[in-house]
């Protein structure tokens, strides 16, 4: 394996799971170890020093938000979650537990590809976000304040631009509505998601060409918000 690429340490119990990823992810450049439980997976996770975790929530010795949690007391190494677990509650569990991401079986390895790559920008900036963000046609000075589509200037206020912020500091990852709201409205107003429908809904028909159908402010439903990531 080429040292240079990123590893990535796979805890999942399905064989042929393991297989597959390790097969599709190798053909995108990503080096994989795997490991079929969470114990073993934690004890890997200190002797390999790989730079994303991707664990399955359905562990055969340990549930994975436990190994989450474990995991959090050791490390800060991005985790992205895969599980056919779709009920909100459990996302919202894997990312209160530490999960940086969450991603729901069925998947398409470009859509996997695509979060580790988001993942990977994270670990590699080290310092924060460039004070110019730009996606598509979206780009974000975020030392000016100042927001602009297709390079015309958009106003928006100060409490849209906190949010923007939020999603771009993390951009193509998942921000929760625990998050957004406490950094912005303080922790007392978590259960206030009422504000994020407002506030979201206004950015959108600011910023994109259909609100109904958005481009750049997606929604993780029962979860949160995530900026996506284009080419620009």
């Amino acid at each position: 394996m080429n040292p240079s690429k990123p590893l990535i340490l796979l805890i999942e119990d399905d064989q042929q799971t393991r297989r597959f990823l390790k097969t599709s992810l190798g053909h995108k450049g990503w080096r994989i170890i795997e490991a079929g439980d969470g114990k073993t997976g934690l004890a890997m996770l200190k002797n390999d020093k790989p730079d994303l975790v991707v664990l399955d929530l359905g562990l055969p010795d340990m549930d994975g938000i436990s190994v989450t949690k474990r995991l959090r007391q050791i490390s800060d190494i991005p985790v992205l979650i895969l599980s056919a677990r779709s009920q909100e509650q459990n996302k919202i569990m894997a990312l209160d537990a530490g999960a940086d991401d969450y991603l729901t079986k069925p998947f398409g390895t470009g859509e996997l590809h695509s979060r580790l790559q988001a993942l990977l920008r994270r670990i590699n900036r080290g310092h924060p976000v460039a004070e110019v963000f730009q996606t598509g046609q979206l780009k974000v000075d975020l030392a000016l304040r100042k927001v602009f589509i297709n390079n015309q200037e958009v106003s928006i206020t100060p409490i849209e631009f906190r949010l923007l912020s939020i999603l771009v500091r993390q951009a193509g990852l998942v921000a929760t509505h625990r998050q957004m709201l406490t950094e912005v409205w303080g922790i007392e107003h978590i259960n206030d998601q009422h504000y994020l429908r407002i506030y979201m809904g206004q950015l959108r028909h600011k910023l994109e060409i259909n609100p109904a159908r958005p481009r750049y402010l997606l929604t993780e439903i029962g979860v949160g918000y995530r900026l996506a990531v284009y080419e620009s």
